[in-house]
């Protein structure tokens, strides 16, 4: 945010004369408030985390007695350009929004990092900022499945269907093997429910959910084995895979070139 700041729906607003930051959710919800920020209005993040950012902003009749002691209340938030936000000792403060998408990753990462403390931060720290985009509904498929070993079946002909209906056809045979071994392990060692989720972007991903924690690992098995070979072939047959942890149990994924 600026004095004399920015907004985005999902995402954050940056104030670049104060490098004030904050990160809201969808419903414009703040989740994070930085130092700068609160130096600009007066709130400290346990003032206005968890609640409607919109409650800052004052309304043009009450400009000349803003003062917000109380409770923060509203929801609205402007489209962009000048707001006036309430101090939290009276009156308002006059800000531009500017819009979080556009500042540079690296802009940001300062912005956070300042916070941390005086320079030099320590080299301990690490901090990684990523921008995602938004999928279409049409390109998004998803199954969930029981923990049962006859459901790999179902799961590989639900992935035919969808690869046709999106003219991939080409790449369900190497699909199917992916989700196959998924799916196996899946159901073998997590339990269940199985969520299953194909994403046709610039890459075809494909994301198998289970409810455990544990960390899947990548190796060979011996050819007396009976398992083991699920990641090590997922790692040969796709560009990439990984694994990510959510609040509860993890999502196993791998990408392919939508032109095999």
């Amino acid at each position: 945010m600026s004095e004399s700041s920015d907004h985005v729906g999902s995402g954050s607003f940056a104030l670049d004369a104060f490098d004030a930051a904050a990160v809201l959710d969808e419903d414009g919800t703040v989740r994070q408030w930085s130092l700068a920020a609160a130096e600009l209005v007066g709130y400290d993040a346990a003032d206005v985390r968890g609640r409607p950012l919109g409650a800052l902003i004052a309304d043009a009749s009450d400009a000349s007695d803003a003062s917000c002691a109380g409770p923060l209340q509203g929801t609205r938030l402007p489209a962009g350009g000048r707001a006036l936000l309430r101090h939290r000792q009276g009156g308002t403060v006059d800000v531009t929004f500017q819009n979080g998408i556009g500042v540079p990753l690296d802009a940001l990462g300062r912005s956070v990092l300042a916070d941390i403390g005086e320079p030099p931060v320590r080299e301990d720290i690490a901090l990684l900022l990523a921008r995602t985009r938004a999928v279409r509904g049409e390109d998004i498929a998803s199954w969930t499945f029981p923990a049962d070993p006859t459901v790999v079946a179902q799961a590989r002909e639900q992935i035919s269907r969808q690869l046709t209906a999106w003219g991939l056809d080409d790449l369900a045979f190497t699909t199917e093997l992916v989700v196959s071994e998924l799916v196996t392990n899946a159901v073998r060692y997590a339990g269940g429910p199985v969520g299953l989720r194909l994403i046709r972007d610039n890459v075809l991903i494909c994301e198998v959910i289970d409810p455990s924690n544990t960390q899947p690992r990548l190796r060979r098995a011996s050819h007396t084995d009976e398992g083991g070979r699920a990641l090590f072939l997922v790692a040969q047959l796709t560009t990439r895979w990984g694994c990510r942890y959510g609040r509860t149990g993890k999502t196993i994924w791998a990408e392919q070139p939508l032109t095999p």
